[in-house]
């Protein structure tokens, strides 16, 4: 069975039960403490999560990396297109920019918002950084137009991928969804699947 370490209510997470429950995959969820336990650290030395264990010794870091591992290891699954399809690039692409545009120009705002001594928190790095990450969002509201999702007609893994990671910029960062992204995130987070997901670790 798929097992699923994360910490609780980690948003990288929940992009990886999402797509276990959007294609009906079986999987457990267990909860990582912090700091990570010795047996955690034993398993993943990196001491990170989410982190993936599935038949055959797959043990794998990376959010995205699991979503397209479990895509292709289970498919196929309408979430990710076939190669002939036109959608294939832009899934793959927006797929990716999800955790490394996104969630990883994040990362150093939410450290230096809950970690950073106060002179910092509003340094040049940071504000440089939101500046960044708002640019980056205004890019995918771009791509939306008149499509019900970020590739087209059908919810992908880029749709999952970026969801979860503007949770990250509206739940821990406080920081606001642009409006021409509303209908579309309210449209996917009402997805029982992602619903799910949701609560797999409440």
């Amino acid at each position: 069975m798929i097992v699923l370490h994360n910490f609780p209510r980690g948003a990288r997470g929940v992009r990886v039960f999402w797509v276990c429950e959007e294609m009906g995959l079986p999987y457990r969820v267990e909860t990582v403490t912090y700091p990570p336990s010795a047996a955690y650290l034993a398993r993943n030395p990196l001491g990170t999560v989410p982190f993936l264990e599935d038949e055959g010794g797959v043990a794998i870091n990376e959010s995205v990396a699991m979503m397209l591992y479990l895509a292709e290891r289970y498919g196929p699954t309408p979430l990710l297109p076939a190669k002939t399809d036109p959608a294939f690039a832009r899934v793959l692409q927006l797929t990716i920019f999800g955790e490394a545009t996104l969630g990883a120009g994040m990362n150093p705002l939410m450290m230096a918002k809950f970690a950073a001594p106060d002179a910092d928190k509003r340094n040049w790095n940071v504000t440089a950084g939101e500046a960044r990450m708002a640019a980056a969002i205004g890019y995918v509201a771009s791509l939306i137009g008149a499509n019900a999702y970020l590739a087209g007609d059908a919810l992908t893994l880029a749709d999952i991928s970026i969801s979860t990671a503007l949770d990250m910029w509206k739940g821990a960062l406080g920081k606001p969804i642009p409006e021409s992204l509303t209908a579309w995130r309210e449209r996917v987070q009402a997805r029982p699947s992602y619903q799910r997901a949701r609560l797999a670790q409440a």
